[in-house]
C-alpha cells in the first residue's frame, strides 16, 4: 500500500470510529462518513510524493555533499591556467552532474557507483586544488613540473573513469531496451511489418 493510501485509511477509520464507536452512531451513517474522508484524503494527498530528503536522508545529505564538491570543482575551472584540464573539468562537472541526478530519481542505483562518493570525487576535489595551488606558484623545478604533468594527465583519467561510471548506471536500461526492440523487430516481421515490404511498397508507389 502507498504512503498515501495509508494516510488516506487513517483519515477515514478516525472518521469511521469516532461516530461510531465514540458516539454510537449508526453503522451505516459512520461508513458514509468514514468513506467519504478517505476520498478526502485521497484528493488532499494523491499527488503528494515523498522526498528523498524524507525517504533516505543519508543518502540526500550525501547527494547535497556532492553537489557542493561539483560546484567548487567548477568554481576552480576559471581559475586553472592550463586550458586542456579546464576542458576536462568542464567534462567532469557535467559528468557529476548526470549521476547525482541519476542517483536522486533512482536511489537504487547509488549501488553501482562503487567508491565515486566516498572517495573519487573528495579526491577529484583535493587535486584540482593542488594544481591550482602549485601552478599559482610558478615553480620552476623538476618537481613541480612532473606534477603539474602527471596531474593534467590524471585529470584526464578521472574524465574517462566518470563517464565510465555515468555508463555504468544506463547499462541494464539500454541492455533491456535493446532486447524488447528486437522482440518488437521480430513481431514486426511476423506480421509482415518488415523492411522488405516497406522497400517493395515504395517502389510500388514510385513505378505508379
Amino acid at each position: 500500500m502507498k504512503n498515501r493510501e495509508i494516510v488516506s485509511a487513517a483519515i477515514g477509520g478516525v472518521f469511521f470510529a469516532v461516530p461510531y464507536l465514540a458516539l454510537s452512531a449508526p453503522l451505516l451513517p459512520s461508513l458514509i462518513v468514514g468513506a467519504a474522508a478517505f476520498g478526502a484524503g485521497e484528493l488532499v494527498f494523491g499527488d503528494y510524493k515523498l522526498t528523498l530528503k524524507e525517504t533516505n536522508r543519508s543518502l540526500y545529505q550525501m547527494l547535497e555533499d556532492a553537489k557542493k564538491k561539483n560546484k567548487h570543482i567548477v568554481d576552480m575551472i576559471p581559475m586553472i591556467e592550463n586550458a586542456d584540464i579546464q576542458k576536462e573539468l568542464n567534462e567532469i562537472n557535467d559528468s557529476v552532474s548526470k549521476i547525482i541526478d541519476t542517483i536522486s530519481k533512482d536511489p537504487k542505483k547509488v549501488d553501482q557507483t562503487d567508491n565515486f562518493f566516498d572517495y573519487y570525487l573528495p579526491i577529484t576535489v583535493k587535486i584540482v586544488d593542488r594544481y591550482d595551488e602549485i601552478e599559482n606558484q610558478k615553480l620552476s623545478s623538476a618537481e613541480s613540473k612532473k606534477f603539474l604533468t602527471s596531474t593534467n594527465k590524471m585529470v584526464k583519467e578521472i574524465n574517462k573513469a566518470y563517464k565510465k561510471i555515468l555508463d555504468n548506471l544506463y547499462k541494464k536500461e539500454i541492455v533491456d531496451m535493446d532486447a524488447e526492440m528486437k522482440v518488437f523487430n521480430s513481431l514486426l516481421k511476423a506480421d509482415g511489418f518488415n523492411d522488405a515490404e516497406f522497400q517493395s511498397e515504395k517502389e510500388e508507389v514510385t513505378d505508379e
